[in-house]
């Protein structure tokens, strides 16, 4: 019996029965096909020596749709990106959809397509998923949960716990740009800017730092809670106190223009394609260097310096010449925004 592909998503889809099989058929199975996933088996089996990472996370973005992505490409990025913070070479990942009924099936389609767009961009395979399918009202359109394992190969350490007084402080782009474009397209509003997400993968920028520089100290994305959070979070985990300088901090017009509107500082906005290097001073040009022959880290810079005295604060220099303390924020600034 050949059933016809409704144009909607229906809790039926979500049953495990025909319109199930029929979904995973015409829909992931074209866009995602492997020979690991194409087994179809409850678990996925790979090859693997050496050193693991592992990671997952749940990406509720609203709205699903906004100017330089959609929620499928984040997932990947942002799953590829935690792996590549680590030092790891993304391998692998699993993708799981929660659907709220009535989901436009052309939707759910073009974010198939994007997953799959931004996986071939990392280097990655899907493997392995699910398809659940709730009520109308019991999801905001749809949900992603991705799983990722990646493989260190290089000699490194990097961790969060690493940073040292002297350490130089890297950031390998404008900040802001993910985080205000989800805004402006949830709030609806026209502005005359090409404000775009920088959702992207960042695997590959970071294997070239790790080829001018293995002696990498920490690796961060700054998302939720943007540079600011992340900093704080260095910083504390590492016992020392971080200086950086706002005149050497790159943020876009558009940006600047729209938190300013917003009311939002742009140091506690989200990026979904920026990330935050702490490494030693000798080797700080060279790895500089190498980010920017790289896209994603063409407008990389060095904005400040670890330093020992009062450990655990962020303390940002004005570019008035005056010095104030950036504090980790009490709560999420702008929610669902990945």
């Amino acid at each position: 019996m050949v059933l016809a592909m409704n144009n909607k998503i229906l809790l039926s889809h979500g049953s495990g029965g025909r319109l199930s099989h029929q979904l995973i058929e015409e829909v992931l199975i074209p866009a995602f096909s492997n020979p690991i996933l194409n087994k179809l088996d409850d678990s996925a089996i790979f090859d693997f020596s050496g050193h693991l990472a592992f990671t997952t996370d749940s990406y509720v973005v609203s709205p699903v749709f906004f100017p330089g992505g959609d929620i499928g490409k984040l997932a990947v990025c942002g799953t590829v990106n935690d792996l590549a913070m680590s030092g790891a070479i993304p391998l692998y990942l699993s993708t799981s959809f929660v659907i709220e009924e009535g989901l436009l099936m052309s939707d759910l389609k073009k974010i198939v397509a994007s997953i799959q767009k931004a996986a071939e961009e990392a280097g990655v395979l899907v493997i392995t998923g699910d398809v659940k399918v709730v009520n109308r009202g019991g999801a905001d359109k749809i949900f992603i949960n991705t799983a990722g394992v990646g493989r260190i190969a290089a000699p490194v350490n990097i961790s969060s716990s690493n940073a040292k007084p002297g350490d130089k402080v890297i950031l390998s782009g404008t900040l802001g740009d993910h985080g205000m474009a989800v805004m402006t397209q949830r709030e609806g509003l026209s502005l005359s800017s090409s404000l775009k997400s920088d959702c992207a993968p960042l695997n590959q920028l970071v294997a070239e730092m790790l080829a001018a520089s293995t002696n990498i100290h920490c690796l961060r994305d700054p998302t939720r809670g943007g540079l600011a959070t992340t900093l704080n979070e260095l910083a504390q985990k590492s016992k020392v106190s971080i200086r950086i300088e706002e005149d050497r901090i790159p943020i876009g017009n558009e940006v600047r223009a729209a938190c300013e509107l917003l009311g939002f500082d742009p140091l506690y906005v989200a990026n979904e394609g920026k990330l935050v290097a702490i490494v030693p001073p000798e080797d700080a040009d060279s790895i500089l260097a190498k980010m920017q022959q790289n896209r994603y880290g063409a407008n990389a810079a060095i904005i400040g310096e670890v330093q020992k005295e009062h450990p655990g604060r962020v303390v940002l220099k004005t570019s008035l010449g005056a010095s104030r303390i950036v504090d980790m924020p009490l709560g999420e600034l702008l929610p669902r925004i990945c």
